[in-house]
Formats: C-alpha cells, sequence, structure tokens
C-alpha cells in the first residue's frame, strides 16, 4: 500500500528529482524525460477515456493505464533485475492480444490512416503519438543504461493497440480519414 502525506516537498526545488532507488538525477536526464513521456502518454489514455466511459474499450484502457503506472515505476528504478515491480511478458502477451481481437473485427486496410474522424478516435491517435514519443524516449536510456527490455516492447505495442482503437473508436473503420498520397 503507498500512503502520500505530502506532495509538496521541494525535494526538487534544485532541479533533481529521486528515483525509486533513491539515487537523485537532474529532471532534464534521459531517464527522468523517459518517466515524464510515460507519465504523459497515461495522461493522454485518460483524456481518450472520457470517450469510453460507456464502452467496452474502457477497461481495456484502464487496465493499460495501470499497465503504464507499473511500467513507470519500473522505469525508475535503474537496473533490468531486483526485488522491485517489473513489467513482465504477460503485459507484452496481453496487449497482443488485446490487438489481435481488436484488429479482427475491423475490415482490412488499403491505405494509410490520418488521425482524426470521431472525437474519439483523435484522441486514440493523440495518446497513439505521445506513446510513441515515450517509446522514443526509452530507447534513448536503454542506449546508455540497463533496463527491463519489456519495457520498449510494451510501448511499442501500445501504440499498436492504440492504432486499432482508434479504428475501431472511428464506427469500425467506417470513418477513418484515409491518406490521399498528394492531396488528389
Amino acid at each position: 500500500m503507498v500512503r502520500i502525506d505530502r506532495v509538496t516537498t521541494r525535494g526538487g526545488d534544485g532541479g533533481e528529482t529521486s528515483l525509486g532507488d533513491g539515487s537523485r538525477l537532474p529532471k532534464d536526464a534521459p531517464r527522468v524525460e523517459a518517466i515524464g513521456a510515460v507519465d504523459e502518454a497515461n495522461a493522454a489514455i485518460g483524456l481518450l477515456r472520457l470517450h469510453t466511459a460507456e464502452q467496452p474499450e474502457d477497461a481495456l484502457l484502464a487496465r493499460v493505464q495501470n499497465d503504464l503506472f507499473d511500467l513507470g515505476a519500473d522505469l525508475c528504478v535503474p537496473g533490468e533485475g531486483g526485488a522491485r515491480l517489473r513489467l513482465g511478458e504477460d503485459k507484452i502477451a496481453q496487449i497482443e492480444a488485446d490487438i489481435a481481437l481488436i484488429n479482427k473485427t475491423l475490415p482490412p486496410l488499403f491505405s494509410f490512416v490520418l488521425p482524426g474522424g470521431l472525437p474519439a478516435s483523435a484522441q486514440a491517435h493523440l495518446a497513439r503519438t505521445i506513446s510513441r514519443r515515450a517509446e522514443r524516449r526509452v530507447v534513448t536510456v536503454a542506449r546508455a543504461e540497463t533496463i527491463n527490455p519489456n519495457i520498449v516492447l510494451y510501448l511499442n505495442r501500445l501504440s499498436d493497440l492504440l492504432f486499432v482503437l482508434g479504428r475501431k473508436l472511428n464506427d469500425n473503420a467506417a470513418q477513418d480519414v484515409l491518406w490521399v498520397p498528394g492531396g488528389r
């Protein structure tokens, strides 16, 4: 159980923040940037959920938000192993199953899809692009430090999930906005 008695600690007033192992890093360090990008992706999914509150996809997105919090907890503790919470392969398998389940209900694609259509779909695409940025930030960290490799895999699958979910939320792709090369 987590207990937070104080939100304002003043610990970051000097431009540094604490990681889960107690070490301190500058707030603009690549690992801190990656943690922030994951948090931003989670917030974007929270906005998406405003559109899915009455739909079956909402439970899936609630689970993804919790997964992202676990992923952030994993990322905030340097190293690959240890006794701390680590994102497991089961989370990747689950999100792959979710992608397959949603995608099999959609018509095949013969063009790239532009972000847009219905509001829920547009929000899913925005969350997708933010998730891709989080993935890029995590890859930067992974080049310099050892991290749980499942983190990159999960974020990569998450953007795929948000893509197919965007199509699903576009009236089962009937409202997809398709790319027209050269605008013809």
